[in-house]
């Protein structure tokens, strides 16, 4: 019955030091932006291919 109580103790440790570490996240401003992840999938094939001209480029000079 005591490994039960030292088990639910820790276990609050634990879960306190997450909230109290995602609480800092938060107001530090990590999770401000959520429109740019979801948009920049839909520009990386340009990103690809500027790279690819640019490497073009300056293997040809």
């Amino acid at each position: 019955m005591e490994v039960v109580y030292i088990t639910i103790g820790v276990s609050i440790v634990v879960a306190v030091f997450f909230f109290i570490v995602f609480i800092k996240s938060v107001k530090s401003g990590q999770y401000e932006d959520t429109h740019t992840p979801a948009v920049r999938m839909l520009f990386d094939d340009e990103l690809v291919t500027e790279k690819k001209d640019k490497i073009k480029k300056v293997k040809s000079k």
